[in-house]
């Protein structure tokens, strides 16, 4: 793998931490105080840190220090996260995004933006109201210090090693040897830290370079060789280290396995009043000789016999100095079996986490395609296999049809399987809206929330690549027109904070979003003036409260008094419709003035295969989408009523529903045909009515293959696209709502392809 594709990964992975960083602020906005949801914030930053100082990404790597100072201040409890830090943290969030991308993408970010943030991080980590004054300092470059002469390990007996009380004058504490600093550093690796191939003496040997240290490893731990488990983790090493670094150059050296450790750093001062207070003593320091290292890691060869005389010498001079040994010793035996249950229960925990946790591999999406083009392929040959044998074989109890049954059923489940391997949440999605709402809310000056449910709905890659475009601008739309302002609200005896609610579920094969406000409504009186203003609809026309509403989705129309940033560019609803249709969708729209306003969006799930009803009109073969059908009728002369010189209405349970001659819509015959000779398929459409289809006959319910038209020949009116049935033939796709919509008057040509995409 070249550094190319490592880089690749990075970035793949950075996505992912954005947006666990994204998701665990909104849910401290939301008043989460869970230390995991501090801690995987603090992660992500940090990861996303680490990763980029790998690559030489220096200003990424210099905000991200800065905003990783200021959540360990929170993750510390040294910094309350209240609404206006959040505030602070989830513009950063959106800043080193914007780094992350420039790295990856090129570019450039607003330097005086994110010069802003660092001063305004940097004045909360230091318990400050942001300075306009402050700047940017990129992190101090690690400094390098010559490890002390370091000593041999502890000796051991028949009970393992034995930890020995000792006094903090013994080292000198903080302020001793030239006022240098002391830490005292607990050190307990996991056993994922060895799985990755790291290794705690390599880590020590770092961590020796940043000053004078002296080292104690405990192996109280450590059981009978009978239970000795040969990747378990039972050392962990007490430090005690003289540094003018600081403590965040000790935390530096184990940034790519402080994940897979513990790791408790002090003043040592600190660490002595924790101690005292716990009536508690430390451990001896033991020299530790990390001198055996040489620079490549390696171990050099030391003599067996000696170093057994050395430990046993360290051990006699340790006893001697020690006062209280017996009492110490009892005491540390007694505690001794509940801290190694402890030991044990986290150890259980981590081992049930890892295991619980589901695997995944990084599979090049273009792989993913081919395997899905070649499973469509599969099914069309099966179908085509099916009509052959059912042409040739008039019993239909043969054992090849049997056969072909169970042959039937597989490539069934060899599809929807295939087609999960494509299923995404709309989680990532919903996510970058919130930046959204953030930014046109300051730009407005509104207070807004924006609340998502059904993140984990998932839908195909190819819908949720191209859903972001219409959210987008729905989003703009509610919050700029929808949410009043505070001043407005409060007058209205509204909540000054408006609402804005995303939600995403399954519904009868498709999915379905909703996109819900709390604002004033949609304005029925100034949308109609606006489209007559405009030219869009005739002084005199007498429209419906539902007509009124979808005027908003015309091309070129808006209700912004001004032209702003925002909107008022005569663009935004039009492009969200047919991007909608686009994906082979439908949007309608319901407001009740002064409450708010709900635009729902019903897609299909894939954009791959479909269910659909095979019909004949004119002679020529078509697939409705079975999502749009909602029953099928023998229409009867007496339920059959003219209405004017061309339109014609059915009866159905009471009611009066339009019939659409779908071969005359689609000129395929020039005169209407007879309904009463015919099959009235009921649908609904995009605005929410229903109409009913007359087709000639119904061949039956199939799965078929989309294929795009105009990826393979052109743009057809009135078609979504097409497929290959099982005799070899193509047939066209419906599209049923620009079928429906050309029964209203609306030119066909004008309609957007469904399977723009397919």
């Amino acid at each position: 793998m070249d550094m190319n594709e490592i880089k690749e990964i990075f970035f793949q992975e950075c996505e992912e931490q954005l947006a666990e960083l994204e998701s665990g602020l909104l849910k401290m906005n939301d008043g989460d105080r869970d230390p995991e949801t501090v801690n995987a914030v603090f992660r992500a930053v940090h990861s996303i840190k680490g990763g980029a100082g790998a690559f030489g990404l220096d200003d990424l790597v210099a905000f991200a220090h800065v905003f990783e100072t200021t959540l360990d201040c929170v993750r510390s409890n040294k910094l309350e996260p209240n609404q206006d830090v959040l505030k602070v943290m989830l513009k950063s969030a959106d800043v080193l995004a914007d780094l992350t991308n420039v790295a990856r993408d090129g570019g450039s970010v607003d330097e005086s933006r994110s010069r802003g943030l660092v001063r305004e991080l940097e004045a909360l980590a230091n318990g400050e109201m942001p300075s306009p004054s402050a700047s940017v300092e990129a992190p101090a470059p690690k400094a390098v210090a010559k490890a002390a002469p370091a000593p041999t390990p502890k000796p051991t007996d028949d009970s393992g090693f034995q930890p020995v009380p000792f006094s903090f004058d013994d080292f000198g504490g903080e302020g001793d040897a030239g006022g240098m600093p002391a830490y005292e550093v607990i050190f307990k690796p996991r056993y994922e830290l060895y799985s990755k191939g790291n290794d705690a003496t390599l880590l020590l040997r770092d961590l020796s370079r940043l000053g004078e240290m002296t080292i104690y490893c405990n192996t109280d731990d450590l059981p009978g060789l009978e239970e000795l488990d040969p990747e378990g983790a039972y050392f962990f090493w007490n430090v005690t280290i003289k540094t003018d670094k600081g403590e965040d150059a000790i935390r530096t050296v184990f940034e790519f396995a402080e994940w897979d450790c513990e790791l408790t750093v002090k003043p040592v001062e600190e660490a002595r009043a924790e101690a005292t207070s716990n009536d508690e003593l430390p451990m001896v320091p033991v020299p530790f000789d990390l001198s055996i290292l040489d620079e490549a890691g390696a171990i050099e060869e030391v003599s067996a016999s000696d170093a057994r005389a050395e430990e046993t010498a360290a051990a006699i001079a340790a006893a001697e100095t020690a006062s209280n040994v017996t009492q110490i010793v009892a005491a540390r035996v007694e505690k001794k079996e509940s801290a190694a249950a402890a030991a044990a229960a986290a150890s259980a925990a981590a081992q049930n986490n890892a295991a619980g946790a589901g695997q995944t591999i990084r599979v090049d999406l273009d792989r993913v395609d081919r395997l899905i083009n070649l499973v469509g392929e599969l099914v069309i040959n099966q179908a085509m296999l099916s009509q052959s044998v059912i042409e040739n074989d008039t019993t239909g109890t043969s054992s090849i049809n049997m056969g072909l049954e169970e042959l039937q059923q597989l490539t069934r489940e060899i599809q929807d399987s295939v087609m999960a391997i494509r299923a995404q949440p709309v989680k990532p999605v919903f996510q970058r809206m919130s930046r959204i709402v953030r930014e046109i809310a300051d730009m407005t000056g509104k207070s807004i929330r924006l609340i998502t449910e059904g993140e984990n709905t998932e839908v195909d890659k190819t819908v949720i690549d191209k859903l972001a475009e219409p959210l987008t601008h729905m989003i703009r739309n509610a919050v700029d027109h929808g949410i009043e302002t505070p001043e407005k609200r409060a007058a209205a005896g509204k909540n000054t904070e408006g609402t804005v609610r995303l939600t995403a579920k399954h519904r009868s094969g498709r999915i379905l979003i909703e996109l819900a406000d709390d604002g004033a409504g949609i304005n029925r009186e100034k949308v109609r003036q606006k489209a007559i203003d405009n030219d869009l609809i005739p002084a005199d026309s007498n429209l419906s409260d539902e007509e009124i509403d979808n005027l908003i989705f015309l091309p070129g129309f808006s209700t912004a008094d001004k032209i702003s940033d925002i909107s008022g560019r005569g663009v935004g609803m039009d492009v969200v419709k047919r991007s909608i249709q686009a994906l082979g969708g439908r949007i309608n729209i319901t407001s009740k003035p002064g409450h708010g306003s709900v635009f729902t969006m019903s897609l299909p799930l894939t954009l791959a295969v479909l269910d659909g009803m095979v019909v004949t009109v004119a002679g020529q073969t078509l697939v409705v989408p079975l999502t749009a059908i909602v029953e099928t009728l023998q229409p009867e002369a007496a339920a059959i009523h003219s209405f004017g010189a061309n339109h014609r209405l059915i009866s159905i349970r009471n009611s009066f529903c339009p019939l659409v001659d779908v071969g005359r819509i689609l000129n395929f015959r020039a005169t209407q045909a007879n309904p009463v000779e015919g099959v009235a398929l009921l649908v609904e459409s995009e605005g929410g009515g229903q109409r009913a289809l007359m087709v000639d006959a119904i061949q039956g319910q199939r799965q078929v293959v989309i294929k795009s038209l105009e990826a393979n020949y052109t743009h057809v009116p009135g078609i979504a696209a097409a497929t290959i049935l099982g005799d070899g033939r193509v047939a066209l796709i419906l599209d049923v709502d620009a079928v429906v919509g050309a029964s209203r008057g609306q030119s066909l040509k004008a309609e957007m392809s469904l399977a723009a995409v397919g």
